[in-house]
């Protein structure tokens, strides 16, 4: 037997715990989900406030991921974690929120402007020029960008989550780092 399958093996016996407070949680088990909600809720934060940029927006974000989560918690499938599913989930609502508000460049743009260039260091002068360049990406780019790279989520799951192709992501990626170089070489 090779070291893959018995690597395999184990995992196939050693089921996902938040599966078991899934299963308790359709149940109606409501301190599960509960439990869900604390193990997951300061990194969907995190992504929320990574893809939005914004913390009003990353917290409303949040909430709304995890009333959701709620809702379709029977829809959930077992094949994947259900943080990868949360996640998926933050990422079609900050979508779903960036369709709607129609001011959302806007804003982004009265954030970015707010930095005080005199009174920063170059290190920090950099992170904030990456940050805004990174706040300027089409939102879709940006998504899939903060996803891969920051996240570490392969293609295959980034098109799960986004309901896209892998070769899209792919496509999102490529021109979120053209247009970082771009940018940061100005």
């Amino acid at each position: 037997m090779s070291s893959s399958s018995v690597s395999l093996n184990l995992v196939m016996r050693n089921p996902d715990e938040d599966h078991k407070l899934v299963e308790q949680s359709i149940a109606g088990n409501r301190d599960s989900f509960k439990d869900l909600f604390m193990k997951n809720v300061d990194r969907v934060h995190s992504i929320c406030l990574r893809i939005s940029a914004d913390i009003h927006i990353a917290e409303d974000l949040t909430q709304e991921v995890f009333i959701k989560a709620w809702e379709k918690l029977d829809t959930f499938k077992f094949e994947c974690k259900f943080s990868t599913w949360l996640h998926s989930i933050a990422v079609n609502q900050f979508l779903m929120h960036a369709r709607s508000d129609k001011k959302y460049s806007e804003k982004l743009g009265e954030y970015s402007g707010e930095v005080n260039q005199d009174e920063k260091k170059s290190t920090q002068d950099l992170k904030i020029d990456l940050q805004k360049a990174i706040d300027n990406l089409p939102v879709q780019a940006k998504a899939v960008l903060v996803l891969h790279d920051i996240e570490g989520y392969k293609h295959n799951e980034i098109s799960e989550m986004m309901s896209i192709q892998i070769g899209t992501s792919k496509a999102h990626l490529h021109r979120a780092r053209r247009i970082l170089r771009e940018e940061l070489s100005k």
